[in-house]
């Protein structure tokens, strides 16, 4: 981190540059790219870099060419990349929140409850639109989080580890409730609803895309506000309060920034374990920054995580395609296990 010091009328003004997390973002921005012209030309259809960027410039080489760039892996590409920043961001805020390392939308009951919502509806009405999906998802995680949070709430002032626990406890319980809707309704409905369980974004079109790109426009703004609240929120309640910050209120509004995120991005693709927890973790441990610089290493972190996941799974054993869902799995869990053991030694040093 380097620092700038400018001369003003009342004295020297120091700015710090954190560089080293503005180049890391620099980076993982470019690397993100480099991901997304990939998936444009790799897949059942290759596609050379020549023939992408004609593509994408309305020069097609052919009209297959075309229809396989904008109309399939375009869309599925950015909804990707989305869906994964969302989950990242949203594991950021309650980590932030609980100031627990551990918290993360899908074990804490977020994404069960968006989950079990949409499946719900799937089952029970299965004409209902997918446009439907986003304000279900959104009302199912607000209903879990609330009951998690009113739990936490009793005789211990919401302590962190009853979080955990209460929200570890709640997503087996709506978990059990997903697989018997999925093992006693229809079963063309229940395969549907498993299907989309699996996190598979291979299904993802435009519509998806507009919805992620509407949720992020609404959240960034709020999260670039949510910076300094988050940032005396780390120091515990008591020292936030001595902060000026409104602890209860600013509680209440992170959470529901969290499960709004975390919403979104079930509702446009199913859950995706291991993102939210995962990612706010590499992007701490490529570059320390503050608050706001660290959830925008956050989310390019889980975009790429996403991405290449869905990348890999629909090119490794073409043409069988694996969901994203089971790849996050399989890259995270590893990553995971090695930032712990990574933490344990240098503890021990």
């Amino acid at each position: 981190m380097t620092g700038t010091t400018w001369q003003r009328l009342d004295g020297p003004v120091t700015f710090a540059l954190p560089t080293r997390a503005l180049t890391v973002l620099v980076l993982l921005v470019a690397t993100n790219i480099a991901v997304l012209v990939a998936s444009f030309m790799f897949g059942s259809y290759p596609i050379d870099l020549p023939g992408v960027l004609a593509t994408l410039v309305g020069n097609a080489p052919s009209e297959t060419a075309e229809t396989v760039v904008w109309n399939l892996r375009f869309p599925r590409s950015l909804a990707a990349m989305m869906t994964g920043a969302l989950f990242a961001l949203s594991g950021a805020v309650l980590q932030n929140i609980t100031r627990n390392p551990l918290a993360d939308p899908s074990l804490v009951g977020v994404s069960q409850g968006a989950g079990f919502a949409v499946v719900a509806a799937m089952i029970a009405f299965p004409d209902m639109g997918s446009v439907w999906r986003p304000a279900l998802a959104f009302a199912g995680a607000l209903a879990v989080a609330a009951l998690i949070q009113w739990i936490a709430m009793q005789r211990t002032g919401g302590a962190t580890m009853r979080f955990i626990l209460t929200g570890i406890g709640v997503a087996a319980f709506i978990s059990a409730g997903t697989n018997a809707l999925l093992t006693y309704g229809d079963i063309d409905r229940a395969l549907a609803a498993l299907g989309w369980l699996a996190g598979s974004i291979h299904a993802a079109r435009w519509g998806e895309v507009w919805s992620l790109a509407f949720c992020l426009a609404l959240c960034a703004p709020i999260l670039i506000w949510a910076a300094r609240p988050m940032t005396a929120l780390q120091f515990g309640p008591d020292i936030a309060t001595g902060f000026g910050v409104a602890v209860r209120r600013n509680r209440i509004a992170l959470i529901t920034l969290s499960v709004a995120l975390a919403a979104f991005a079930v509702a446009a693709v199913g859950p995706l374990g291991f993102v939210g927890l995962v990612a706010p973790h590499i992007a701490r441990r490529i570059a320390r920054a503050g608050v706001g610089l660290h959830l925008a290493l956050t989310g390019a972190t889980g975009a790429l995580m996403v991405s290449l996941a869905d990348l890999l799974g629909r090119t490794l054993f073409a043409p069988v395609q694996i969901p994203a869902g089971l790849m996050t799995a399989l890259i995270g869990v590893p990553l995971f296990v090695w930032l712990i053991l990574r933490s344990q030694a240098r503890t021990q040093l």
